[in-house]
């Protein structure tokens, strides 16, 4: 995002920085959602059309890497640290558990369950950071005020609408007639119906995993960018690793060469969609964002992505509404904005006990491989 400060040499802004900053917080988190729900969709298109998971991750990576590299490169001379050994191996293990884990447990469970669950269960990513990062004592937990029984109350809300949506999936409630893909002839969207025969409590497991490693990585990476503060430079390092290792795994799973090839634009627009937007595009957005709204603005939107998602998702793909996803979604949106209002409410009082402090990122998902 640009730098509306001033413009370069003292000449004219652009008409975007005319817009006050406010507004153009909440149309970036906007777009920002749009482009998270359109991933949902899209990977969910992929996995229809016969794209091989390992494959296309391995190819949104390529991508995602090629884009943050010459930004890290350029962008952070100053900041950035030179490479030692324990680096290396902290930026092996945050790719591992943030990209390896992260997208191999999402497409696994977005190929048994749809578009509309794996948003949906995204919600609670917020509330289980809060709970490891409480485990662990990086966050602080006071039953004795409100702010602490809203946190704790919200994170109960979340696992239990998680808990809904691998348990039960309940009646069809809306069942859009006809959806997009029956009455057009277009080859994005051509027999990207929801698949039967997908083993949905399975599924559902495999999405509680990938929101385990996302917030496992929120922990992890905290400390890190504590010591190596080049944020962009630490995600490409980590993005990195996590192409070699899956790399490494494809060498064992995939090992049909007619499986690397890309058979129709479609594939090839869901390869580089995932790999531009949802990594590249989506991580300086939401960075950007972090830095001028901070982390509980930009977590309150994470819900608008769920509603996207299942509106896209209803009139592409033709997804049925059921009701263990309507009860487990309103569960978890309940209990996030419990979390994130306990957490605001947190910040307020230490402002009013010790002045203006820095706000944590803790509660917020930010995604170069996330999803």
């Amino acid at each position: 995002m640009a730098d509306c400060s001033s413009g370069p040499g003292g000449g004219k802004r652009s008409m975007w920085c005319s817009v006050p900053e406010r507004v153009q917080l909440h149309a970036a988190m906007l777009a920002l959602q749009f482009g998270y729900a359109g991933f949902h969709v899209v990977s969910r298109a992929a996995l229809n059309m016969g794209i091989s998971k390992i494959v296309f991750i391995v190819y949104r990576n390529i991508i995602a890497f090629l884009l943050l590299l010459p930004f890290a490169y350029f962008l952070e001379k100053k900041d950035r640290l030179p490479i030692t050994l324990n680096f290396l191996v902290q930026f092996f293990f945050l790719a591992l558990v943030g990209i390896t884990a992260n997208q191999g447990f999402y497409l696994l469970g977005l190929d048994n369950t749809s578009p509309t669950f794996a948003s949906a269960i995204q919600n609670s990513v917020p509330a289980i950071t809060f709970l490891m990062a409480a485990i662990l004592r990086i966050e602080r937990v006071r039953l004795d005020r409100k702010d602490g029984i809203a946190k704790v109350a919200g994170t109960i809300l979340c696992v239990m609408g998680a808990s809904v949506i691998t348990l039960y999936k309940g009646p069809t409630i809306y069942s859009p007639t006809p959806p997009l893909h029956r009455t057009m002839s277009l080859p994005v969207v051509a027999d990207l119906g929801d698949a039967k025969g997908k083993n949905w409590t399975l599924g559902c497991l495999f999405l509680i995993g990938h929101c385990l490693s996302w917030s496992g990585w929120l922990v992890l990476q905290a400390p890190v960018l504590k010591r190596y503060p080049a944020r962009l430079s630490v995600t490409a390092y980590t993005c990195f690793f996590g192409l070699i290792q899956f790399l490494i795994i494809a060498a064992f799973v995939e090992r049909v060469p007619q499986a690397w090839l890309i058979h129709s634009g479609a594939e090839v627009f869901s390869v580089f969609y995932a790999g531009i937007v949802a990594s590249g595009i989506a991580f300086a957005v939401q960075i950007w964002c972090i830095h001028r709204g901070g982390p509980v603005f930009v977590a309150v939107y994470q819900p608008v992505q769920t509603l996207v998602v299942a509106l896209m998702a209803s009139v592409a793909l033709g997804e049925e509404f059921y009701l263990g996803g309507i009860i487990g979604a309103v569960l978890i949106i309940s209990g996030l904005y419990l979390v994130l209002w306990g957490k605001s409410e947190e910040v307020k009082l230490a402002k009013q006990k010790t002045g203006p402090s820095t706000l944590t990122q803790s509660l917020l998902p930010p995604s170069s491989s996330d999803v």
